[in-house]
């Protein structure tokens, strides 16, 4: 799977991995950090907690004071004592509401709050009026009432300061949990970094300088010469693509190799059957000519045998002039405009005339104009015009299609035939290869090479009703026309 992985997505990931370590890090320094400062400030609110409670037990034993001074006085001169001191402890326990942080603080709270109540009763419906009245037993008893009820609020302070130290030591001991956690988590993400850094970079090493080592061994088979040599990378995915490339390269050179020396051996025999068709021209001419003399003479079988060496001389002349038509080079297409569709309804109407349309439907629809060589063009119709009446048979339909395209005027001939066999797709025009039983197979490579020469092209492929579809396509005149004034 990693070897899958280009170099540039390596070095993403590996520089990924480390800043993910980083951050990992720096998150968990900055969430320990953060949790710290919040045991922190809960310590301090719980010793906030512990300050109030140890101020209320004070501001109750003050209560507790301005009662006794009451009573050893005899009069009411310590009652706004008292109310301040009664003031300050429901200050407190509602402050210390606010600071508890669970069930039991704020139970313990009310309950101080209600025994201070219930002390404040005692003192201001008993004591106080006893105390006016002057019965001191009654005084005496009630005071014992007050000291239980004060003993019973230190001890719920004392409870409530106990609630309070239990949580300032749990938070404390939390925040140290917290440290120690983030210190080795901290210590394991920065010793992992380095680890992390060095995997990675052996590893990109290793993909990318054996397959470097793989290219230039085969690089230099190559370039001694042994062109079937094949280089065969694994790692990184671009040293193998280059590989692939390289591969493709020499097989295309080796290639190229082999048609270079194919196309001189073609080129010489072309050459050689060039002269050889010059030098059997005229004799087969001599051979025509005597053949129609006699055959006008003779009767019988002998005027069968005659018809029989005219007809094979005739074909071995159409071999003979497809042989100089392919070697002989073109005339300039020239320049003036040729009225594509005229010249298609008389291709037509010529090869209808000769009787070789005979059963065959064909029409002609469209206009479009292109500069060349009228007689040229003339050839390429006519012989895609025969194709096609051939291919399609008695009965059937060919249509020329006459028209413009992309900037491109373009003559498209269909027919309702059998269509193009796949196997002859690849060598329809080379010379020489033909699929009908008496074809010389020069037609449609001469016809190439004709719309080749006026710069366009003759393509096959199939009909949209079946059948074979040939195009030539030539530049339209406004398009050569442009291109002639460029040129000037």
């Amino acid at each position: 799977m990693f070897d899958r992985i280009g170099t540039a997505k390596r070095l993403a990931l590996g520089l990924g991995a480390l800043v993910f370590l980083l951050v990992v890090a720096s998150a968990a320094a900055i969430v320990g950090s953060a949790r710290v400062h919040r045991g922190i400030a809960e310590t301090m609110r719980q010793e906030e907690g512990v300050r109030l409670s140890l101020e209320l037990a004070s501001a109750v034993r003050d209560q507790y004071a301005h009662q006794a001074h009451t009573i050893i006085i005899g009069d009411r001169s310590h009652l706004g004592f008292y109310d301040q001191a009664r003031a300050t402890v429901l200050g407190l326990t509602a402050r210390l509401r606010q600071r508890a942080g669970g069930e039991e603080e704020r139970r313990l709270v009310d309950a101080i709050e209600a025994e201070s109540g219930t002390l404040d009763r005692i003192f201001k419906e008993s004591i106080v009026p006893s105390v006016v009245r002057g019965e001191h037993e009654n005084v005496k008893e009630e005071h014992g009432r007050a000291q239980l009820v004060v003993t019973r609020i230190q001890d719920l302070t004392q409870q409530l300061v106990s609630r309070f130290e239990a949580r300032i030591e749990a938070a404390r001991a939390e925040a140290e949990r917290i440290e120690r956690t983030t210190l080795w988590l901290l210590v394991g993400l920065l010793v992992a970094a380095p680890v992390l850094a060095a995997a990675v970079s052996l590893a990109i090493a290793r993909s990318i300088v054996v397959p470097v080592a793989q290219l230039s061994a085969g690089a230099a088979r190559i370039a001694a010469g042994d062109l079937d040599a094949r280089i065969e990378v694994s790692g990184a995915p671009e040293l193998v693509s280059l590989a692939r490339q390289w591969n493709a390269m020499t097989a295309a050179l080796r290639d190229h190799q082999e048609k270079l020396v194919r196309s001189e051996k073609l080129a010489g025999i072309g050459r050689l059957a060039a002269g050889v068709a010059h030098e059997i021209n005229n004799p087969l001419g001599v051979i025509l000519g005597y053949a129609k003399l006699l055959r006008k003479r003779a009767d019988g079988v002998l005027a069968e045998d005659l018809a029989v060496v005219e007809e094979e001389a005739l074909r071995a002349k159409e071999i003979v002039d497809g042989l100089l038509d392919l070697s002989r080079p073109l005339p300039p297409p020239g320049t003036d405009p040729v009225d594509l569709r005229v010249l298609a309804d008389d291709v037509v109407a010529r090869l209808r005339d000769a009787r070789l349309l005979d059963g065959v439907a064909v029409s002609v629809d469209g206009v479009a104009r292109a500069p060349g060589h009228a007689e040229k063009l003339r050839q390429v119709l006519v012989n895609l015009v025969l194709n096609a009446a051939e291919a399609a048979g008695a009965g059937g339909r060919v249509a020329v299609r006459v028209g413009g395209r992309d900037g491109a005027a373009e003559v498209a001939v269909e027919d309702s035939g059998p269509g193009i066999p796949d196997a002859a797709r690849a060598k329809l025009f080379e010379p020489f290869f033909t699929t009908k039983p008496r074809g010389t197979g020069l037609g449609l490579a001469v016809s190439r090479a004709i719309a080749r020469a006026h710069g366009g092209e003759l393509a096959a492929g199939d009909a949209p009703g079946g059948g074979a579809r040939f195009a030539l396509t030539l530049p339209a005149v406004a398009t050569a026309a442009a291109a002639n004034g460029e040129a000037a």
